[in-house]
């Protein structure tokens, strides 16, 4: 019976993935002294130095793309394209740099015109080349074998497997590098204060809470029926309550209101200091948003008031705020 096309397709796009996994492993396995001196080299450049990629072709996109990454990790790295580097972009290139060459067959024309330079300049190499002997190869001061058996292409002609083991390589460059300088989450979050985990790392709950007339507050004195006017207003299912010096004394709730309304209390005329919590949960401005989420979801509330050293209210947060700054 034959085979559909689509099954075809299949049983090809299943080989292209064993044939870039296979070149994965095995680069593993012979991973050993090459790998530990480039990275030696690495760790050896301090600001102002700069790791600096090179590649041209598919080996130059795979070149950036490991620059963002070391970049990101706590490397800095950028990407000078070898082309363009003889025709003045090698004064980006300093002698305090390392430059991360690029290619496969470690014979790019680009790449060795511009290593005359870099050694007549003091500027150090680490070749990723499947052939250690290349003339790339043997001018490195470190090489990082890229060989792989055999390319994922059905022609055996496109980059492929080469390319995804050389982007591997460059990933575990770069987290050796991390893992040896003790980059932390909390410095990732820095160079990444748009994306999702910069939110959540160094967003206070000062960048989130609402403060002054927005702020739902009312005294002891005023009645259930008084305070819940101003809850209302103010949306976040709670008001505080204060005493002559701001001081937060007290807590009512959507859920105390209907604690109220269960016993029959006169809202017009009652107090609410007879129906306010003084047992209550607090948040402090300077604290990561993040921890808000984590204390109101533990004491199963939806807001929290945010009060000073001397216990004032100067602030309320809520889980729809912290959702909508993409805290959660």
């Amino acid at each position: 019976m034959k085979t559909s096309p689509s099954t075809d397709l299949l049983a090809l796009a299943r080989q292209v993935l064993d044939v870039e996994a296979r070149a994965i492993v095995a680069a593993r396995d012979r991973l050993g002294a090459p790998f530990l001196e480039a990275l030696r080299i690495l760790l050896e450049t301090r600001p102002p130095g700069r790791v600096v990629l090179m590649g041209m072709g598919k080996s130059g996109h795979i070149g950036r793309k490991i620059a963002a990454t070391l970049a990101s990790t706590g490397t800095p790295a950028l990407f000078v394209h070898p082309g363009e580097a003889g025709h003045g972009d090698l004064g980006m290139v300093t002698p305090h740099d390392v430059v991360v060459a690029i290619s496969q067959s470690g014979k790019s024309d680009e790449l060795l015109r511009v290593l005359p330079y870099l050694k007549r300049h003091g500027v150090r190499t680490v070749a990723l080349t499947g052939v250690s002997d290349s003339p790339l190869g043997r001018h490195a001061d470190a090489v990082v074998h890229t060989a792989v058996e055999r390319e994922a292409c059905p022609l055996g002609l496109a980059p492929t497997a080469s390319t995804t083991l050389t982007l591997a390589l460059g990933d575990a460059l770069a987290l050796c590098l991390l893992e040896a300088r003790g980059f932390t989450a909390d410095m990732f979050a820095a160079t990444h204060p748009h994306g999702t985990l910069g939110r959540k790392l160094l967003m206070t709950i000062e960048d989130v809470m609402v403060t002054g007339t927005d702020l739902p507050h009312t005294r002891p004195h005023t009645t259930v029926r008084a305070a819940l006017v101003e809850m209302s207003r103010a949306g976040l299912g709670f008001i505080g309550i204060l005493d002559d010096a701001g001081k937060l004394v007290g807590v009512y709730t959507d859920g105390d209101l209907r604690r109220t309304l269960d016993r029959d209390v006169d809202i017009k005329t009652t107090p609410i200091a007879e129906e306010m919590n003084r047992q209550f949960t607090t948040t402090r401005a300077d604290r990561l948003a993040v921890e808000a989420v984590e204390v109101m979801e533990s004491k199963g509330i939806s807001a929290l008031p945010v009060v000073d050293d001397n216990g004032q209210l100067i602030g309320a947060v809520s889980m729809r705020m912290l959702l909508q700054a993409g805290v959660v």
